[in-house]
């Protein structure tokens, strides 16, 4: 659904007299809008960008919006890897990144009432101050919004012990496609009054509801010493075996992560260092807790047992901050197509098999790591040209099927965006396409609300 010149010109004028100077009509606003880190970028501006900074000037968007039956693009940090907070013809872009408020933290209840547009980090950083932290840890916590990390349910490297986004997430503020401005959820740890919107909400990528505000859990910060594994292998099978056995006798680090062989070698280069084996597959860990230091052995005796070479250390933040340079490595390089399947833990082995086997194919190098701890995979793809290449999506392709033949899923944490949405039906199946499409209309039934996103248009009958 897009608008035409004039209506877009009164679209504008209305924004402009209800918001003022927080459009912006400038190309450089305006390109940004255009693109995030998926490597997509729209073909043409949308109409304006608009900077709210409170749930009362995102209600004024989005009323003007839905009486005139103008598209809206929620956007947050940018560093969206699925395309979905991509503006285009004919459309708002409403971002929150002003809405940067910490507007209360609770130590009595171990929560925090946020805007959408605070850093992740910023508010584990003041949540430390008091005695607390914010679990979710995506990688691009330094510059990734709350509201961004909800949108999408991220992850990141401590899901494999304290989980998702989405099990922080106590209560959110959403405005409407109409304007209307609803509390969701709950303050209180329990209640079950109702369906659970929040759940809905949570990693629906702006297309039911514009999230403004969220109230998320922290927990304590723990002042035991945390211990560090790192393993290296030639043999990737043997790698996936250790991750399987340390979660078959039930050990849990923390974080649980996976660097393979291609990928270590360019993290290694582009940090410049030597401090780690270039070449071989990798596997970290941490422990945290008061039994930190003796789970760490014995998941370090376990691997050693399968044939890895094992390292434990008391500091381990180079090795976290090793993994964490994943992606600056390989922009180094080229373009990167950032790929985000998820397996059972026991397929993992046959998954990252499988990619090697998909090098091969299509005569493309992936360079992949992994939350280890719950399966979840980034198969990397790094491209010169300035759209992806065939081959190469040739070859996602051939990930996606491998991921859901073996009981996975399209995407573990990045979300469906553009990028994916052709393949949401093979995972859902017709019947539960429909239903979700249904759910869509019902919340947004002009679909003006990141229209194209997530649902295939061709797939909507």
């Amino acid at each position: 659904m897009t608008t035409g010149p004039e209506e877009s010109g009164s679209v504008l004028d209305r924004l402009v007299a209800a918001l003022g100077s927080s459009v912006r009509t400038d190309q450089e606003a305006l390109f940004e809008a255009r693109s995030d880190r998926s490597g997509k970028t729209s073909s043409h501006n949308p109409i304006c960008v608009v900077e709210a900074t409170s749930t009362e000037e995102v209600a004024k968007v989005m009323r003007i919006a839905n009486d005139s039956s103008t598209p809206v693009v929620v956007r947050g940090g940018g560093s969206g890897l699925a395309g979905g907070a991509i503006g285009g013809a004919g459309e708002i872009v409403l971002s929150l990144v002003k809405m940067n408020k910490i507007i209360e933290i609770s130590t009595e209840n171990r929560w925090a009432k946020v805007q959408a547009g605070v850093i992740n980090q910023d508010l584990n950083l003041a949540a430390q101050k008091l005695g607390l932290w914010f679990a979710p840890d995506p990688a691009s916590r330094i510059w990734s919004t709350v509201g961004g990390n909800i949108a999408t349910n991220a992850g990141g490297l401590l899901c494999a012990k304290y989980g998702v986004t989405r099990e922080a997430v106590r209560q959110l503020t959403v405005v409407m496609a109409d304007g209307e401005v609803l509390t969701l959820g709950h303050e209180t740890v329990k209640g079950v009054t109702g369906f659970d919107l929040v759940a809905l909400m949570v990693g629906s990528e702006g297309t039911l509801g514009v999230i403004t505000e969220a109230m998320v859990a922290l927990k304590p910060v723990d002042a035991h010493a945390v211990f560090t594994l790192s393993a290296t292998s030639k043999d990737l099978a043997s790698i996936a075996k250790a991750i399987q056995e340390t979660v078959k006798h039930q050990l849990q680090p923390s974080v649980f992560e996976l660097i393979d062989a291609p990928c270590s070698s360019y993290i290694a280069e582009h940090l410049e260092t030597t401090s780690f084996e270039v070449g071989s597959n990798m596997l970290i860990a941490q422990t945290d807790g008061a039994g930190a230091e003796h789970l760490a052995n014995q998941i370090a005796e376990l691997w050693i047992s399968i044939g890895l070479d094992v390292k434990v250390e008391s500091e381990g933040e180079d090795l976290l901050s090793f993994r964490r340079a994943m992606l600056p490595a390989l922009e180094a390089k080229g373009r990167v197509l950032i790929e985000d399947v998820a397996v059972p833990i026991s397929r993992i082995g046959e998954m990252l098999l499988a990619i090697r086997e998909i090098e091969k194919q299509f005569d493309v190098e992936i360079p992949t790591v992994a939350h280890a701890g719950d399966g979840n995979l980034h198969p990397n793809f790094i491209y010169s040209e300035e759209e992806v290449p065939e081959s190469i999506w040739q070859a996602a392709d051939a990930i996606f099927h491998k991921a859901i033949s073996l009981g996975g899923t399209l995407t573990g944490e990045h979300g469906v965006g553009l990028l994916k949405r052709q393949w949401l039906l093979e995972e859902l199946g017709a019947a539960q396409f429909k239903l979700q499409w249904g759910i869509k209309q019902l919340f947004d039934p002009k679909n003006i609300l990141n229209p194209g996103k997530v649902f295939d248009p061709g797939h909507i009958q």
